[in-house]
This record gives C-alpha cells, sequence and structure tokens, in this order.
C-alpha cells in the first residue's frame, strides 16, 4: 500500500464547494448561527492566508482567516479550521495553523482572534481574551474567545468591540 503525501497550499475557488461540504459535515447547519460565523458573512476570507490540505486530489482540511476590526483596529478571524473526520488525529489541523500564523505574520498582522477550545489552540500560543476587553456582536463563551498576539503587547491596547469588515 502506498501513502499519499499531504499537500497544503493557498486555499483556491475550485476549493469552494469542496469546503463547503466539509463544513457542513463539521458543524452542521447551526453553523450560520454562531457569533463567528456572522462576523465573517459576506467577507471573504484573505486568500493569502487561507489554506486548503489535500491528500491526492481529496480535500482533507481547510483554514480561513477572514479580516475584522478589534476596538477600531484591523485584526484578523481564524475559522473555521476542519479536518474531515477521516483524518483526524494526523496533525493536519496543526499543520494549517501554523501555515496560516506564519502567513500572517509575515504579511505584517498583528492580531488574530478566534472562538473555539483553549487547550487544543494553547499549543498555537492562543489565551483567552480577558472579559469585557473585547466584545463579540453575539453571544459566545467567554471561554473560548481566544486571542493571538503576532506584535507583543498589542492585544492590551484593543478595547471595544469586534466588528465585521464587510463594506457599507
Amino acid at each position: 500500500m502506498t501513502s499519499l503525501p499531504l499537500t497544503i497550499r493557498h486555499e483556491l475557488p475550485v476549493d469552494n464547494a469542496a469546503i463547503e461540504r466539509l463544513h457542513e459535515r463539521a458543524f452542521g447547519p447551526g453553523r450560520f448561527a454562531r457569533t463567528a460565523f456572522r462576523l465573517r458573512e459576506g467577507v471573504p476570507p484573505d486568500p493569502q492566508l487561507s489554506f486548503a490540505a489535500h491528500v491526492g486530489t481529496f480535500l482533507v482540511g481547510s483554514v480561513k482567516v477572514t479580516p475584522v476590526g478589534a476596538g477600531g483596529h484591523p485584526a484578523l478571524m481564524l475559522g473555521p479550521l476542519t479536518v474531515d473526520p477521516a483524518f483526524e488525529g494526523r496533525g493536519i489541523g496543526a499543520a494549517l495553523m501554523n501555515r496560516s500564523i506564519e502567513a500572517a505574520r509575515a504579511a505584517g498582522h498583528d492580531l488574530i482572534m478566534l472562538v473555539g477550545d483553549a487547550p487544543y489552540y494553547a499549543r498555537f500560543g492562543f489565551k483567552v481574551v480577558p472579559p469585557g476587553q473585547l466584545v463579540l456582536p453575539g453571544p459566545a463563551d467567554p471561554a473560548r474567545f481566544l486571542a493571538l498576539e503576532l506584535v507583543a503587547g498589542v492585544l492590551a491596547q484593543r478595547r471595544g468591540e469586534v466588528t465585521s469588515a464587510r463594506a457599507g
């Protein structure tokens, strides 16, 4: 039996249908009501920071990063990070996270936020946002609202609402 190599590359428009099917399997219809989804709605992910993982021609994972505002300053919202259940536990999610974080750092961004599992994301440097410092536009468990400083000390300078980068 031969093993196919994992390939991680920038997400392309040709990936959209497969990524949407993956999100549907992973998160179900309730994903549209989540606060993080609402921040991303109508705003395309940054193509330089969003990646797709493939084994052969099969899409096995995806990470999207979308521009948002944080206390009146530009920031990024990471997510969803999705790995096909048949490929979980193989480091694909970590590889996608690392590639996306390094791309954001190289592009000069200073803050990445997400809503997710703190123990999982702590290994990438994400920490819980102090309660009340930044306010999401909808309900979210404060213990799951996380941030990664790409520039030391930037989180302490951000206070206020997290807003969509939607035009208008």
